[in-house]
């Protein structure tokens, strides 16, 4: 049995999981693992007791978050699989406190760029090479969601009086957002990353960032002392 299957069956008909297990019609079927995770992650913001998470830390808030989401489920339920649950729990977290789908792609230091080019694609620039992921945002409200999440970080605002807004993030990452009716296909987000560890000239070339040629020319500039300008980017 498939996910899609998994998600939709309910044991016993619980009269308190109907929200969570309302039926819906055969086409919708294909998100039924999206729109479960919308629901649960509105029961979990409606039962959340945001008075006692504010005296707990990060660790502790997320752990209070975890626990509540798996005893929802439990009692809604819902039938997964071990690392389908854990998926869910994780993706949950990361639209409660973090930045949503896009969050793993952060933590993954190969990464330069991510751009959103509305909430079906995601592409990402990955040791110099474009790359279109498998992310993708539940609708456009949940990627508008996450740009304000980013911009309100930051004191700024983003509307249709101010469609296109430039923010950083904490880690110096530069973002842009734009909205309609800026955006005539629906929020789009690029966020521009910068390494931690500078490429040497040995990353370079196996990037053909660089040919052979160039390479020892600059070693040997470098090395000589002389001045360079360097134009573009």
């Amino acid at each position: 049995m498939n996910l899609r299957h998994r998600l939709g069956r309910s044991n016993g008909g619980n009269a308190a999981a109907a929200p969570l297990l309302a039926p819906r019609a055969p086409e919708a079927e294909p998100d039924r693992y999206q729109q479960i995770k919308k629901q649960l992650h509105r029961e979990l913001i409606s039962k959340l007791d945001l008075n006692m998470l504010e005296g707990l830390d990060e660790g502790q808030r997320r752990a209070q978050v975890d626990h509540l989401a798996r005893r929802l489920l439990v009692e809604a339920e819902i039938r997964l699989t071990r690392g389908d649950e854990e998926r869910l729990i994780t993706e949950l977290l990361h639209d409660t406190f973090d930045l949503g789908p896009i969050t793993p792609l952060l933590l993954d230091e190969e990464i330069s760029d991510i751009l959103v080019n509305t909430h079906r694609q995601v592409y990402v620039e990955r040791l110099g090479r474009l790359e279109l992921t498998s992310v993708a945002f539940r609708d456009e409200a949940h990627l508008r969601h996450i740009i304000d999440r980013i911009i309100s970080r930051v004191g700024r605002r983003i509307d249709e009086s101010t469609p296109l807004v430039d923010a950083r993030l904490p880690d110096g990452s530069r973002v842009n957002a734009i909205i309609p009716p800026a955006a005539l296909d629906g929020p789009i987000l690029s966020i521009r990353r910068f390494r931690r560890r500078a490429l040497s000239i040995e990353d370079l070339l196996e990037l053909q960032s660089l040919s052979a040629e160039t390479a020892q020319f600059l070693t040997g500039a470098c090395r000589a002392r002389l001045n360079l300008l360097i134009t573009g980017g």
